[in-house]
């Protein structure tokens, strides 16, 4: 009876228009974060974003002030929407809703080029899933603002072979770049690819044109990033920052290769089942560039030496696509599969949602308010009491700096955990050498009047066992415990 009601109701794929899958996959990403607009931190990188890109809107650029390893135009993204709607949670989580359907729409466009609008929708569907559930995706990450760019622009090359949608697929690569570094590897096997397919189709011409536009529009980009610190004289903290820094961190966080080794054997053995079975026409060119792209992100991980769950967002568009083509043409799937069963899924999944939603409106009916967390209580109750915050140190919760209107005691403490990777010091312009020295500075010449750190949790990287021996006896000596906030503990300086 319900599936003969849900077919009543449902219209047939093909008769959905673009724009009626663009507002489905918005609609469906807005319910699935929505009651995340108003937590007051979901990732620390998140927060590190906005009080960096607040930097920015005050008239400093990055790296100047504050300090972190991310390419510019991750911070811009932030910095323009605080520029134009003011301080707002809720506007940028919201913009977060939009850039994850924009990435989503395009990956059910490129769908389009490869199989059915039916298979095009539901990628489209679990790509507003995979990218917005499942750990810390409910934030507005990196890896989100630069598949925003990314998706689109892998769409123009396999759609539009005119030279300005080719330059501006570049120019799309280069917003990428400047976002997320490491999808530079996936971006230069594209432009190779470009080289191979011209070259194989013989059409030398058109190939070194469409390169060379593909290659400008990236380098365009790029080119503009660091002419506002070649004017000013900061050329070197751009190329420390960008470039050098994130790759001794890279090197120097390692992760072991082999426990990279399972995902990438799944995704080979995969493409490999997927040739033999002639489930994918490897001929075609598309497909041989999304599984290029697919296996040039995982590799950019390898690269990058670390694997978190963030950084799968920037792998999910592309091996959905892949994976949604495979099912579709399992006969079981395709035959067996009810309606029935596909909406109970899609209403399972978003379980985090729902128990997000349940803690807003407890939060609302508990103390009058939907936004939440120690971020935002910790600053109000420093502002209801009259506490001098002007000098503040947070090694967690440290969003707590943009709503207090002020800044971390040290470029290093931008992000908590950039005071623990002295490896990184050098190329922020930083005077000190070791953490141990930072850390001396910040309680011996800063001397913050309000420390904020984790219930049950040193103050620093507990592997740091020195340092943080120190960091508590000068707590013990100089500071006292005047409030427990949630999990959030607030130690004010005596006097």
């Amino acid at each position: 009876m319900l599936t003969k009601l849900l077919n009543r109701l449902s219209p047939e794929y093909n008769n959905l228009k673009n724009i009626s899958v663009f507002y489905m996959l918005f609609a469906a990403s807005f319910f699935i974060r929505f009651p995340f607009f108003f937590r007051d931190y979901i990732d620390r990188d998140e927060s590190t974003f906005i009080i960096m890109g607040q930097s920015w809107v005050n008239g400093h650029l990055p790296y100047l002030e504050l300090w972190d390893l991310k390419p510019p135009l991750n911070f811009l993204f932030f910095a323009g929407i605080i520029y134009v709607f003011g301080k707002s949670l809720f506007i940028i989580r919201l913009f977060g809703a939009l850039i994850v359907a924009i990435t989503s729409f395009y990956t059910y466009k490129i769908t389009l080029e490869v199989s059915t609008k039916k298979v095009a929708i539901w990628c489209g569907i679990f790509c507003v899933f995979f990218q917005s559930l499942f750990g810390s995706m409910q934030g507005v990450m990196s890896e989100h603002i630069s598949m925003v760019f990314f998706i689109p622009s892998l769409y123009l090359i396999l759609k539009h072979k005119e030279w300005y949608w080719v330059l501006a697929s570049g120019i799309l690569m280069g917003l990428t770049a400047m976002v997320k570094l490491n999808m530079a590897y996936p971006i230069a096997l594209i432009g190779l690819f470009y080289v191979y397919t011209y070259w194989n189709t013989k059409d030398i011409k058109s190939g070194i044109r469409n390169t060379i536009l593909y290659g400008s529009g990236i380098l365009l980009v790029i080119g503009l990033t660091i002419l506002p610190y070649f004017l000013n004289g900061h050329l070197s903290l751009w190329w420390n920052s960008v470039i050098e820094a994130p790759m001794v961190y890279a090197n120097s966080k390692r992760n072991a290769l082999i426990s990279f080794a399972p995902l990438l054997l799944l995704i080979l053995l995969f493409l490999y089942l997927a040739q033999r079975k002639k489930i994918f026409d490897f001929s075609n060119t598309a497909i041989q560039l999304l599984s290029l792209v697919t296996i040039a992100v995982y590799l950019s991980f390898v690269k990058g030496g670390r694997l978190n769950g963030h950084y799968l967002i920037q792998l999910y568009p592309t091996l959905l696509i892949l994976v949604g083509m495979a099912v579709s043409k399992i006969p079981v799937v395709v035959k067996k599969i009810h309606k029935v069963f596909m909406v109970l899924l899609l209403l399972i999944i978003p379980i985090e949602s729902y128990v997000e939603y349940f803690a807003i409106i407890k939060n609302k009916i508990e103390k009058g308010t939907f936004y939440n967390g120690e971020g935002i209580e910790v600053t109000n109750y420093l502002k209801e009491n009259n506490i001098d915050f002007n000098n503040i140190l947070f090694t967690e919760y440290h969003i707590g700096y943009w709503f207090l209107n002020t800044n971390p005691p040290t470029k290093a403490a931008t992000h908590p955990s950039n005071i623990c990777r002295s490896e990184l010091f050098p190329y922020s312009q930083n005077l000190r050498k070791t953490t141990s020295e930072e850390i001396k500075y910040i309680f011996e010449v800063k001397k913050p009047q309000i420390i904020v750190k984790k219930e049950g949790s040193q103050l620093l990287d507990k592997r740091l066992i020195d340092e943080n021996i120190y960091v508590n006896a000068y707590l013990e000596k100089k500071y006292t415990l005047i409030k427990t906030i949630g999990k959030a503990v607030i130690y004010q300086r005596l006097k």
